[in-house]
């Protein structure tokens, strides 16, 4: 299978080469290319008592971030090289994980003498690789160098399960070089064990802790920090991903009207930031730019890592990803700042938590434009109802805490076996 792969990897080569130059291009901050290609700047350590922490982007960095607390407590004096593919999340890791990690590095690109070289120079007792981001060549360099390996939080979304089932032979042989593999829920456990992992374990998902850390913001300060008078509701609108969610959205709000209300909305990609600027300023005559420094009605957060903390200051939360067939996106951190959420139907990426929130009355579907300014409407025109949903949503990540630890104490045990 090494050579199998290898061999393909070599030949579309050709395709995946331009497309991650063009991808990387678009991005405000390029990446690290000789730490892509393996060369890191780390010295080995003697008694290596140093892990690998694998997080893919924005995303996992946060998420990982209560795990990586953990490992600092459970595991003093070891070194942590934490590992990200994108710019935005090393940005991230950079401002957020600050303390948490002793080397931030760009992932290596998964050609076999790229892997073994940073693994030569990084040198683990154990690798943990965040939710989904397996590459052969890097578990096949983990196993040479004789480092244990875990799969962390792990998750297989509808569409990512629907295409690998094709691959089975290849996902086999990939997770057998896995030492353990945790799951978030046993629905992920499940499709797991159908690509051939074996002894699969529940654990949990880490991202209740993390939100838990998130929800601890002084509402009142973001308020003046962000020049939201008080008396003014606020309808936070977190990371939609098309264009057809941001037209959803803004006619929704429009059916609303902006009167004593404020719109804080972050588009999943920055990139998407121009567009939604300007249908916001042709639907409502203005738009204030976070970049900018700008205040306003409807202000679009066009700027990274601050997010989380808004929720705090919602009246009611809006959730893409889910308007349009794209899997949803997180919508744990504003159910821990006790925030009723609004979203679309297609959560698959989501499914558990969505499900849990539905059912506990902490969230509500919308599949229209309609269907959601009457939401937001009900809502904000009625206060007791929006502490009932958020009392639910608190309750249900409470419920579910402690997952970060789990995961901490599986990656210690297998670093010093």
């Amino acid at each position: 299978m090494f050579l199998l792969y290898n061999i393909v990897l070599t030949l579309s080569a050709v395709f995946w080469l331009p497309w991650m130059w063009l991808r990387t291009r678009r991005r405000k901050e390029q990446p690290n290319w000789k730490e892509r290609g393996g060369d890191y700047a780390i010295e080995p350590l003697p008694d290596a008592h140093r892990i690998w922490f694998h997080a893919v982007s924005v995303g996992e960095v946060v998420a990982s971030l209560p795990i990586l607390r953990e490992l600092r407590d459970l595991l003093p004096g070891w070194e942590i090289a934490l590992s990200v593919t994108t710019s935005s999340g090393h940005k991230t890791a950079r401002e957020r994980a600050a303390g948490l990690y002793d080397h931030l590095v760009y992932f290596p690109i998964d050609v076999a003498r790229f892997q073994l070289a940073a693994m030569s120079r990084v040198r683990p007792k154990a690798v943990a690789i965040m939710e989904t981001e397996l590459w052969f060549n890097f578990l096949w360099a983990a196993r040479a160098c004789r480092a244990r390996t875990l799969l962390v939080n792990g998750r297989i979304g509808d569409r990512s399960f629907g295409r690998s089932r094709w691959l089975r032979f290849f996902y086999r042989r990939l997770l057998a070089m896995l030492d353990r593999t945790l799951a978030q829920s046993e629905r992920d456990a499940e499709r797991l064990r159908a690509l051939g992992a074996q002894g699969v374990e529940v654990m949990g998902n880490c991202k209740f802790d993390e939100a838990l850390e998130g929800a601890a913001a002084n509402p009142a300060e973001l308020r003046a920090h962000y020049g939201i008078p008080k008396e003014r509701r606020v309808v936070v609108v977190g990371s939609t991903r098309s264009e057809l969610e941001e037209s959803l959205v803004i006619e929704a709000i429009q059916a609303v009207g902006l009167h004593d209300l404020t719109v804080i909305h972050a588009p999943r990609h920055l990139e998407r930031a121009p567009a939604l600027a300007s249908a916001v300023e042709q639907a409502f005559g203005q738009v204030a730019l976070r970049s900018k420094g700008q205040t306003g009605d409807y202000l679009i957060l066009d700027t990274y890592g601050e997010l989380s903390g808004l929720y705090a200051i919602a009246d009611v939360v809006v959730i893409g990803g889910g308007f349009d067939r794209l899997g949803g996106q997180n919508l744990i951190q504003p159910l821990a700042c006790g925030k009723p959420v609004l979203h679309g139907p297609h959560m698959n990426n989501f499914a558990d938590v969505t499900a849990s929130a539905l059912a506990a009355g902490a969230s509500s579907v919308c599949s229209t434009a309609q269907e959601l300014s009457a939401s937001l409407k009900q809502l904000l025109d009625d206060p007791e109802e929006r502490e009932k949903m958020g009392a639910a949503a608190r309750e249900l990540v409470k419920q579910n805490a402690g997952a970060s630890r789990r995961y901490a104490e599986a990656i210690a045990a297998e670093a010093t076996r």
